[in-house]
């Protein structure tokens, strides 16, 4: 981990080795995810959700995304850092789409941009890349549009559905996305994706066959406890341990036990007196 990963290194490693991604927010996770050695760091709009009490992700826009892809992008030495774009600022602005993509690379110092699949999809990744802007693609369960979708269910359960996600792909690919995310999509489906792709496909809930997983950090984590899907493994469960910390510190107070002398300062004995005259 001695230099930072290019969009080239995550290209070359379909085939050769899992990638690796994971969200961030804020400058102290994302340097502990980046010092673990994790390929990709997603500031996502997921953001909406686990750090601002949120229910939609078409509730930030590019204000509080480039907030937060600012303080990830200053603890990152090593990850492709890459930003992802909300609602507003290409399914709601089309026309804005370039320009908040070039603020993510120029303003927040990310490597590259995430998009989800809509309609004109296609015609905005074109442009976006055309304009020298690395772009990931993102198809199967999209959050973004998932109410034109029927909600937030699993993608291409059935053959018509399934073709169309894997056309979607070969477009995405075709147009020149580096890389794409498969959500919410049955295993065997990614697995076909991913075998007919040249460039790699990141999983969530999309079983192992995919060539790298992602999941929310805050996820993984157990510091969101709103509702847990199906695609989450908890690996440790943070806001018990949090909760437990915070009554500790509380009841210390109430008890006169914190601050004790060692987390106090003192003042000499003869300047005391001084005061007291």
């Amino acid at each position: 981990m001695n230099s930072k990963m290019k969009i080239e290194e995550i290209m070359a490693h379909k085939g050769k080795r899992k990638l690796t991604m994971l969200t961030a927010y804020d400058y102290p996770l994302a340097s502990l995810i980046d010092r673990a050695g994790i390929d990709m760091i997603l500031i996502g709009d997921s953001v909406a959700n686990v750090i601002l009490g949120l229910e939609s992700t078409n509730q930030v826009g590019m204000q509080e995304m480039i907030h937060h892809a600012k303080a990830v992008s200053r603890a990152v030495k090593h990850a492709l850092v890459i930003g992802d774009m909300p609602y507003e600022s290409y399914q709601l602005n089309p026309e804005e789409c370039v320009k908040n993509a070039k603020r993510f690379i120029e303003e927040a110092r990310c490597d590259a941009v995430k998009l989800e699949w809509f309609e004109r999809c296609p015609e905005i990744t074109e442009k976006i890349i055309k304009a020298r802007i690395p772009v990931m693609g993102h198809i199967g369960l999209t959050p973004q549009t998932a109410d034109k979708l029927g909600g937030f269910k699993v993608q291409g359960k059935d053959a018509e559905s399934a073709r169309r996600l894997i056309e979607q792909a070969k477009i995405l690919e075709e147009t020149g996305c580096f890389s794409i995310v498969l959500e919410c999509v049955p295993d065997r489906i990614a697995q076909l994706i991913t075998e007919s792709l040249k460039i790699p496909t990141i999983g969530i809930g999309a079983g192992v066959f995919c060539d790298g997983q992602v999941l929310v950090t805050h996820d993984l984590l157990g510091l969101f406890e709103r509702f847990k899907p199906k695609f989450v493994k908890r690996y440790i469960n943070l806001s018990e341990l949090i909760l437990k910390a915070i009554e500790e510190f509380k009841n210390e107070v109430i008890e006169g036990k914190f601050p004790s002398l060692e987390h106090s300062f003192s003042i000499k004995e003869e300047e005391w007196r001084k005061i007291q005259k």
